[in-house]
């Protein structure tokens, strides 16, 4: 079915509805996992389902499915596609919205064709995958592939003291099977690139075969107050002087080594804060990312042997906690020159390349072969009101991942 398209407007017209759910008084979009916009967010998504004819589905954790199946192909392994739609604070309106209604879109476009797959095609839409009310990031989907136990996974606090599943419980989405109930026979996530590689190179659709390793840390050095004037720098133990030398020295490494690691210090709250006093206490977030497994861990162990260093001086409290360290993805090969090949067919210029921000399908890569596409993102921008992707590159987007779908599905005939 090489000449099958997606309908554009529908499309479009989905994003949009799910682009107003959330919005507070000054008209930010806020869908924070398991907050009452999520469920109403997840009540849409199961509206469609519905409409769609689709066998809906929750496992325990609130992850959420529809598949498209028949009486010829109900027992095989399905082909799933999607993402998430929980989002980040004040947030634009593609960001994991694009894989699922997109999915929504491929569905229906096989069904009004008339077609019958010979496997189904499972929507997933999961859990948490922003990790901003409850960290890390991901989580719907790591719990999905066993690498968490369902029972921490529920026991996780977020940021405002509220437990996960108390708070499944009280919208409406807990459901009764295990995740990982239903096993794909392959992932597919379509996503917009949240990074400006594609638009610089003019380039319509990436293929990604890799995603960065990621991991995140809360850092906490402890020293003592004091007069900002009357106390020696050789006597004072200014915990500001910790965090110097761990930054300078880790930003040094990278550097004088070439590492192809990135790390960023985005966060940084000093008590008590005040201009003439010497700080009690510095904490700090530390992300760092690599796309190579070997210089992922030689950053991991760098990082690991700063912290002791500065704690055997013996003058500062040091306090790390990791919130997740996920080493870095190959994805399937086959599904990724699956999709370099569908765009070509389509006209579209396609770039193979790396994802530098984690996704839910680097989870579900261990448990079957995953694979994504990007479409272009004006001027690299998302976690923001300004995120934008025209209608084409959407449109550009789902309808290489209806090929794809397509053609993995006619080879398991």
């Amino acid at each position: 079915m090489k000449n099958l398209r997606i309908n554009k407007k529908r499309l479009i017209d989905r994003i949009n509805t799910l682009s107003q759910i959330g919005r507070n008084k000054n008209k930010e979009l806020t869908r924070l996992a398991l907050s009452d916009e999520d469920r109403k967010g997840r009540d849409q998504l199961k509206a469609w389902f519905g409409d769609l004819d689709l066998k809906f589905e929750l496992d325990q954790f609130g992850n959420m499915f529809g598949t498209f199946q028949s009486e010829e192909n109900k027992n095989e392994k399905p082909l799933m596609l999607g993402s998430h739609i929980d989002s980040v604070i004040d947030a634009g309106i593609y960001d994991g919205v694009l894989g699922v209604v997109g999915a929504l879109e491929v569905v229906q476009t096989i069904k009004e064709e008339g077609m019958t797959p010979s496997r189904p095609i499972t929507v997933a839409a999961f859990t948490n995958e922003e990790g901003v009310r409850f960290p890390p990031s991901m989580l719907g989907s790591l719990v999905y592939s066993g690498d968490l136990s369902i029972e921490e996974a529920l026991d996780t606090v977020g940021m405002d003291g509220k437990r996960m599943g108390d708070e499944l419980e009280r919208i409406g989405y807990k459901g009764e099977n295990l995740p990982g109930f239903i096993k794909p026979e392959w992932y597919i996530e379509l996503h917009i690139e949240q990074g400006p590689i594609l638009e610089k190179e003019n380039t319509q659709i990436g293929a990604v075969y890799n995603l960065q390793g990621n991991s995140r840390r809360e850092i906490t050095f402890t020293g003592q107050a004091n007069h900002a004037g009357s106390t020696p720098n050789k006597m004072r133990k200014d915990p500001m002087q910790a965090f110097s030398y761990f930054s300078s020295s880790l930003f040094n490494y990278i550097n004088d080594n070439e590492l192809d690691t990135v790390a960023t210090i985005g966060s940084i709250k000093l008590q008590p804060n005040a201009a003439t006093i010497i700080p009690a206490k510095v904490t700090f977030t530390l992300d760092m990312r690599s796309p190579e497994q070997t210089g992922f861990d030689h950053a991991q162990q760098f990082v690991r042997a700063l912290l002791k260093e500065i704690e055997d001086d013996g003058k500062y409290g040091v306090n790390a906690r990791e919130f997740a360290i996920f080493d870095p993805v190959i994805f399937d090969e086959e599904i990724g020159d699956t999709i370099s090949a569908s765009a070509e067919a389509l006209g579209l210029s396609m770039k193979k390349m790396t994802s530098g921000a984690g996704h839910d399908a680097q989870m579900i890569n261990r448990i079957a072969p995953a694979a994504m596409i990007f479409v272009p993102s004006k001027d690299g921008v998302s976690h923001n009101p300004n995120e934008y992707t025209s209608d084409e590159e959407l449109e550009n987007g789902v309808n290489v991942l209806l090929q794809t779908s397509l053609t993995l599905l006619s080879k398991s005939k």
